[in-house]
């Protein structure tokens, strides 16, 4: 899962962490109410977003280079 995000495109990149961060949400207030079968989730899914964030800055730094 490290890995599969370098290939996807700058809007793709941007929809995905959305995405994940909706997910990430819904699995914060589960946690509230209790309902989790595996708490650790919640750091892959904030190590997965930080990922995106990542690429997506280096994304942006490399248009404002080419620009």
């Amino acid at each position: 899962m490290k890995n599969s995000f370098k290939n996807l495109s700058f809007p793709e990149l941007k929809a995905k962490r959305d995405e994940l961060n909706r997910k990430y949400m819904d699995f914060r207030f589960q946690m509230v109410i209790g309902h989790v079968d595996n708490p650790l989730q919640r750091r892959e899914y904030r190590r997965q977003i930080a990922r995106l964030n990542t690429l997506i800055r280096m994304h942006e730094i490399e248009q404002a280079k080419n620009t």
